[in-house]
């Protein structure tokens, strides 16, 4: 797979608590990006944040919190991006999601850096 120009980031904030069907929301979001065929899913844990409840979340020792700000990021074309939307609106009850128009300078996955 082969991504080069004009694509959207999505970026979805979720808390490492949030759940779906028992698992956690953020791993059910990355599963569901790879069934849709995007092109990939990082999550990346927050070390400290806050959101709509204007709760800080941090890691620090001394107020250690089990719900620090989970934030998955997702690049691909905008009809693949957009397509995916309707599953998280089935999937985040509470959080924020943005998409943002980016340029991505190269992208090839594995194994394919010989294909046209």
């Amino acid at each position: 797979m082969r991504i080069q120009g004009p694509a959207l980031r999505l970026t979805v904030f979720v808390g490492e608590s949030d759940r779906w069907n028992h698992r956690p929301l953020y791993t059910e979001i990355v599963h569901r990006a790879h069934r849709a065929g995007l092109a990939g899913a990082s999550v990346l844990r927050g070390c400290e944040g806050f959101g709509a409840s204007s709760r800080i979340h941090t890691s620090r020792i001394l107020s250690l919190s089990e719900d620090l700000p989970m934030v998955i990021v997702i690049v691909d074309a905008e009809r693949k991006i957009r397509a995916f939307l309707p599953e998280l609106d089935e999937l985040v009850e509470e959080g924020l999601v943005i998409i943002d128009p980016v340029e991505v300078i190269r992208y090839t996955g594995r194994g394919m850096e010989g294909e046209a």
